[in-house]
């Protein structure tokens, strides 16, 4: 376990928080805003020759002091557990992501997301998430829809059935209100986990070719005006619809030289390791959930 000394003003300031880190609903939307434009989602480690560590004084060095990103499993529990220093409510959840090419949900533990009880009222964080992640938390006490800018969301429960499972869901660039195009994200439960709970999966993603984290290396961050990605050897630009025009996206090839000074520039990661890019297709699972 690497020994290090963590500090909520240094996660504070990594992230650009700069308000008052009170208890209140208004700082939990703006640190969850401010992680997602500030820590990209990414899985680095695991194309560059290393292994994905979860215990939080190991999270906090490659998050805050190398200033890194990571996927859901370091993302979302070093932010609980910045969360829970100052004050909230946290409990970790489980949840399953659904791969919208077979239209099948990802294995138990699949993802790790955050739920903070809040004044009686329950939200759903999620800063280790890519295109379709939210950008202020959701509330999970809501099912009608949850706007978000351009985009919109909503939580529902599974019908018929007293299983307590819940699907995110969203109607990807387009809001058509409640009758519009809903397509699920993951479907999770308010069941109460612990960290070493995800301990196999965690290792399932950075081993397995069933895992789009094996197969694709992978660096994505919210911007103000959309979102960067970098897969293989591409790098997307999405820039979100604005008064009189509509998403616009482009892409870009990459040569295997432009890569470090790629993630450098747009994403601010250096590798300590070469990285070997890495764009290939999923095996699909044996077992189907």
């Amino acid at each position: 376990m690497t020994s290090v000394d963590m500090h909520v003003d240094a996660y504070l300031s990594r992230i650009g928080f700069s308000g008052s880190p009170s208890r209140s609903l208004h700082v939990l939307r703006s640190l969850h805003t401010c992680h997602l434009l500030s820590v990209p989602f990414e899985n680095l480690t695991v194309h560059s020759g290393g292994r994905v560590q979860l215990d939080p004084p190991h999270l906090y060095e490659k998050l805050v002091l190398q200033r890194r990103g990571g996927f859901c499993y370091e993302n979302n529990s070093l932010f609980a557990w910045l969360l829970t220093q100052m004050g909230f409510q946290v409990t970790l959840l489980s949840a399953q992501v659904k791969n919208q090419t077979t239209g099948f949900y990802g294995p138990p533990f699949d993802h790790l997301v955050v739920m903070v009880t809040l004044d009686g009222q329950r939200w759903l964080c999620d800063v280790g998430f890519g295109v379709p992640g939210f950008r202020t938390p959701l509330s999970l006490d809501t099912r009608g829809p949850q706007e978000q800018g351009h985009r919109v969301y909503r939580i529902t429960e599974q019908r018929n059935e007293r299983s307590g499972l819940l699907f995110l869901e969203w109607q990807k660039e387009e809001n058509g209100g409640e009758d519009g195009d809903w397509t699920e994200i993951y479907k999770f439960t308010l069941d109460p986990r612990r960290t070493e709970d995800y301990a196999e999966m965690c290792q399932f993603h950075q081993s397995s070719p069933c895992s789009f984290f094996f197969c694709k290396s992978l660096c994505t961050i919210l911007t103000p005006e959309g979102r960067l990605t970098y897969i293989g050897r591409r790098l997307t630009t999405t820039t979100f619809p604005r008064e009189g025009s509509g998403l616009e996206t482009s892409t870009r090839d990459l040569q295997g030289d432009e890569i470090p000074g790629v993630l450098k520039e747009k994403f601010g990661i250096v590798l300590k390791s070469p990285l070997i890019p890495k764009d290939e297709p999923m095996t699909l699972l044996p077992v189907i959930y």
